[in-house]
């Protein structure tokens, strides 16, 4: 197959995910109620899913820190065309984020034709794991990671004379940084998995920073969540195991 042979056959896998990307950012702009209300804004209530779970776990736990019954702050909208744009970006944004493991589908069919017969059948699945992985990733950021850093950047305060009057383009702007990063976060394992077929990764090194890398994650668990262990542990646990995951996953390929 020539070089312009392939250009043909790459531009249908883009013109295919693109327009997954538009069907998905289509229904997602004309589900508004559903968007901003259930899914959006839902993370600035005080009776959001998590915040009433922490509170439960924290009366088990006689640990009244976890409970979150009280969100300091307001969102507004300075600007006059700011919904109308915070409505088209935000469906924009959906659409990519729940469009992303077809694109990657579409992107993987392209690459395995010109991969060799050992190299596909090792990589066999990678599409499906991404896809599975990317959800979970957003699922831990959206219920975990994203309302407990809402909670304690609402909460810091350097005087309590100053009131925080949240514009919604910073809101959204956290809450979807979080939430996708937790995402791309949970790709990990495939990360290592082509990293190690590679030989830039192995399990040894990744070994060798361990210490490194649970201090780190300590670190970023101790800031976004509430003064108590119990939350810390919620959000520390899952990226620990995902590090340890790869790292098996690793050792895998390596032998």
């Amino acid at each position: 197959m020539s070089f312009v042979d392939h250009l043909e056959v790459l531009r249908w896998h883009v013109i295919r995910a693109a327009a997954a990307i538009v069907v998905f950012s289509t229904v997602a702009f004309f589900a508004k109620d559903l968007l901003f209300h259930d899914i959006i804004l839902a993370p600035s209530r005080p009776d959001f899913w998590t915040y009433r779970q922490l509170c439960r776990l924290g009366a088990l736990l006689h640990a009244e820190g976890m409970c979150i019954s009280r969100l300091n702050f307001d969102i507004q909208s300075r600007e006059m065309s700011g919904q109308l744009s915070m409505h088209f970006s935000a469906a924009f944004t959906a659409g990519l984020a729940l469009g992303f493991p077809y694109t990657f589908w579409e992107l993987w069919r392209f690459i395995a034709p010109g991969l060799r017969p050992e190299e596909r059948r090792n990589s066999r699945g990678a599409g499906f794991f991404v896809g599975i992985l990317f959800m979970f990733g957003l699922l831990f950021g959206y219920y975990v990671a994203a309302p407990m850093s809402i909670n304690f950047l609402s909460s810091y305060q350097i005087d309590e004379s100053i009131r925080n009057q949240i514009d919604i383009q910073s809101y959204v702007s956290t809450l979807t940084t979080m939430t996708l990063s937790c995402a791309f976060v949970f790709e990990l394992p495939i990360v290592v998995f082509f990293l190690a077929k590679a030989g830039i990764v192995s399990a040894a090194l990744m070994r060798n920073y361990r210490r490194h890398a649970i201090v780190v994650i300590l670190v970023i668990a101790a800031i976004i969540t509430p003064p108590d262990i119990s939350a810390q542990i919620i959000v520390t646990l899952p990226i620990l195991l995902l590090y340890e995951a790869s790292i098996w996953i690793a050792r895998a390929v390596g032998k």
